[in-house]
């Protein structure tokens, strides 16, 4: 059986990098479906998606990466597809490194793979400081897992319908990937990661300073405690 397959990418103001990527995941795959989520974009997102095939779901406003991303889940979700692929409008994450990701989770033996930027050296590097930080991130990830993780804040990703119908009933709304991936351990989903290097963006430039990296640290390994103390809610898991 053929699963049915898509891409979520979610974008903000990502109108000179979204064409190239869309334009590479249609050369990887023409029969991939994909829907950009603009997640309250100021510029043309939106438009230059559409003139690259793909669905477009517009926010009206902002919400951020969390909720951009659950917008695609729900799509996804509520689209019947068996398999997602997430991927950043920035154009830092290569397509062509998706196929080990896809395998783990269409042979069965993940329900969400993740991409790391650490099983292999190379590749497009960020600041120490944001290394540093995604270090400690994935010590305390792996220790609640009781499994070695080495990039828990990385957005690429592929997951199964499990974890699709998971993440499309709540995924947090700040810093999905960290919190994203503890709760999806809880209820008992399988986690793996494949080696994969970043691209640097062609234009624009990210948000997340030096400073940033230190309050995103802090923040998230606050929130990560707290739901360790919150019972986790199976029924979640949408059949």
């Amino acid at each position: 059986m053929t699963l049915r397959r898509i891409a979520i990418v979610p974008a903000y103001n990502e109108e000179r990098n979204i064409g190239r990527l869309l334009d590479e995941l249609r050369l990887l795959d023409p029969d991939l479906e994909v829907v950009v989520v603009s997640d309250g974009s100021r510029d043309g997102t939106a438009d230059v998606a559409r003139a690259h095939g793909a669905h477009v779901v517009t926010l009206p406003y902002n919400l951020g990466i969390g909720g951009a991303v659950q917008t695609g889940y729900r799509f996804a979700w509520e689209g019947g597809y068996d398999l997602a692929v997430r991927l950043d409008g920035d154009g830092q994450h290569d397509p062509l490194q998706l196929a080990p990701l896809v395998a783990l989770v269409a042979g069965g033996d993940a329900d969400i793979a993740i991409g790391s930027r650490f099983l292999e050296q190379g590749g497009y590097r960020s600041s120490a400081a944001r290394r540093i930080g995604i270090r400690i991130l994935a010590t305390v990830v792996s220790a609640i897992a009781r499994k070695r993780l080495t990039d828990t804040t990385s957005g690429f990703q592929a997951l199964n319908r499990r974890a699709i119908g998971l993440f499309a009933a709540d995924l947090p709304l700040d810093y999905p990937e960290v919190e994203g991936l503890v709760m999806a351990v809880r209820h008992g989903l399988r986690v793996s990661e494949a080696p994969v290097t970043m691209r640097e963006r062609e234009h624009g430039s990210s948000s997340i300073s030096a400073l940033a990296s230190v309050y995103y640290m802090v923040k998230v390994l606050l929130a990560v405690f707290i739901d360790l103390f919150r019972p986790a809610d199976r029924s979640k898991i949408q059949a």
